[in-house]
């Protein structure tokens, strides 16, 4: 039709339900109740910061940037951390050595029981001569004098194991030397004073003195001592005697442990510097002064050098007005003992003989052979106290003024008469002079002193017929005492070549086996312990001392300190 308008028809939806509308936004309620991950809300974050300042998602993206900063900053500020960490240690690790720390925790062990050293007999006193000031002048010695044809000795037991020479624990070149000598405590002086002979030791010699020492390494307690102070001193010094030091391939640690008792077990008493355990008298604390000295000279240990030094300094400090010592050093007396000052010498040559030059010592050296010429020396022989009768410590006497360098004066020449007939033994009961067995009811100690003063004069450059004919009857006795003497027990010991070893000690020596037995292996190594007139020469201590200055101030260079907390 014309004109006609047809009107679109209007339909009207009747209104949504609950559940309609629900399903319609469920998909949009959901998400804004989900747990969006971290990175999500970061992601958004980000993503609404972009957006303009005025719009909802920016507005929103502030609100969840302060909600996220803990979580952010806990995240970033560890990275940084551990590469700022990696990055410093790379810079300041560069060039540097790697240094390795060991730390060694030191034991100290339980002491031995006090020791009672048992003296010679004492001797009443004669009336004291008036004491003179003699001034003497040291007599220069050379080698030894020709020997006899060497004849060695058959023997089924290896011959001693190369010890170390002085200078394998010390870089360094030993102050002690010896003057126009064969050699010192090494391998090969070892083997040639032992080569055989009326004047040498040989093969048998050698065997016995390495059972000994392999029943002393056996003996030796867990913490190293041998027994009491004086018998883990004399140990000590029957190892050093035969250049085993603590870098002996066989004997190394005993040596070590040994030293290490001696330095624990000294302490500060009411007389000054000592040894627990030591005996009443404090013979063991001279004995052990002198195998802490033989100990330095042979080691360079600074530990050792301090211990020896304290003892050293106090028996210079207490020596008596007259020049002599008595027990426990008591300073006032002059009763002068000569069995105490024997010890008190030797560990002052000890001590000298290894650099340790102390204020005082040689004035306190001149001092002993005063006291050694004018109170201990009569009739002939040397006493036991100042004024007294000649005893078998004449050849204590006589080995004192030897090694402190008056071997030519004439007190010597008269106690190596006096001595002349004396041959070792055990046990006797026999005057000094009547038919030669050494005097008193303790002989091997005074064997001990005997066996060096005779090879002392016997062995220098220029001996007498007599002198040379007096050692080598001592030593052709010798020899046959001890090698036949020695007590060889059921037990072995490996060696260092794996093979086991016999060992031995002697009986019927002097205050016990361990002791007695070193009296004796002391004897039988006489050959190559004191050579002949030893004496320290001077520029080779200076040369040694400027060489470890250089040393220390090299290593201090590589040097890195490091601090550790216990």
């Amino acid at each position: 039709m014309d004109g006609y308008t047809q009107e679109e028809e209007i339909i009207e939806e009747a209104p949504l339900t609950a559940e309609e509308l629900f399903e319609l936004h469920k998909e949009e309620i959901n998400a804004a109740f989900e747990e969006k991950s971290f990175f999500k809300r970061f992601s958004e974050m980000c993503s609404g910061l972009s957006k303009p300042k005025s719009s909802p998602e920016y507005k929103l993206a502030k609100v969840e940037l302060q909600r996220l900063s803990a979580p952010i900053l806990a995240i970033i500020l560890p990275v940084i951390a551990v590469v700022s960490l990696i990055v410093i240690t790379q810079v300041t690790s560069t060039g540097k050595e790697t240094v390795e720390v060991e730390i060694a925790t030191i034991q100290e062990d339980e002491a031995p029981p006090e020791e009672d050293v048992e003296e010679p007999e004492p001797i009443e006193p004669d009336p004291i001569d008036e004491v003179v000031d003699i001034q003497i002048d040291t007599p220069v010695v050379g080698p030894p004098s020709e020997m006899v044809s060497p004849t060695p000795t058959p023997t089924s037991e290896p011959l001693s194991v190369k010890p170390a020479q002085q200078e394998s624990v010390a870089l360094i070149k030993s102050p002690i030397t010896f003057n126009k000598m064969q050699g010192s405590r090494n391998p090969g002086t070892i083997g040639v004073m032992t080569s055989g002979g009326n004047s040498l030791g040989d093969a048998a010699t050698e065997a016995a003195v390495m059972k000994f020492l392999r029943w002393l390494k056996w003996k030796q307690q867990p913490n190293g001592a041998f027994g009491p102070i004086a018998h883990t001193s004399l140990g000590i010094l029957a190892f050093l005697a035969h250049g085993e030091t603590p870098a002996s391939k066989e004997f190394g640690e005993t040596v070590q442990n040994a030293i290490q008792f001696l330095i624990n077990q000294q302490v500060t008493g009411k007389n000054g510097p000592t040894f627990k355990g030591t005996d009443g008298h404090e013979y063991a604390t001279l004995i052990a002064a002198y195998a802490l000295a033989e100990a330095y000279g042979m080691t360079r240990n600074p530990n050792v050098k301090e211990a020896a030094t304290r003892i050293l300094r106090r028996i210079i400090d207490n020596q008596s007005p007259t020049g002599g010592w008595d027990y426990c050093m008591k300073k006032e007396s002059t009763r002068d003992d000569l069995s105490y000052e024997g010890w008190a010498i030797q560990a002052l040559k000890a001590g000298k003989l290894a650099g340790l030059e102390l204020e005082g010592m040689d004035e306190c050296i001149k001092k002993a052979i005063r006291c050694l010429k004018t109170r201990n020396f009569r009739n002939g022989g040397f006493n036991y106290t100042a004024g007294g009768a000649p005893n078998g410590l004449t050849a204590t006497g006589c080995l004192a003024m030897q090694l402190l360098g008056y071997g030519e004066e004439p007190e010597v020449k008269s106690a190596l008469d006096y001595m002349r007939e004396w041959l070792p033994v055990f046990k006797s009961k026999v005057g000094a002079r009547a038919g030669g067995p050494l005097p008193g009811s303790n002989p091997q100690y005074y064997a001990y002193y005997a066996a060096q003063c005779k090879y002392q004069a016997g062995m220098c450059e220029g001996a007498t017929p007599k002198n040379l004919k007096s050692w080598q009857d001592w030593n052709v006795a010798m020899k046959q005492l001890y090698t036949s003497s020695i007590k060889t027990i059921d037990q072995t010991i490996e060696g260092v070549d794996g093979k086991p070893k016999a060992m031995g000690y002697w009986e019927g020596g002097y205050n016990g086996t361990v002791m007695g037995s070193c009296l004796c292996a002391l004897q039988l190594m006489v050959y190559y312990r004191y050579l002949p007139t030893s004496k320290i020469d001077k520029k080779a201590a200076k040369d040694s001392d400027a060489g470890r200055s250089k040393r220390e101030a090299e290593k201090k260079k590589d040097t890195v300190d490091i601090e550790v907390d216990i």
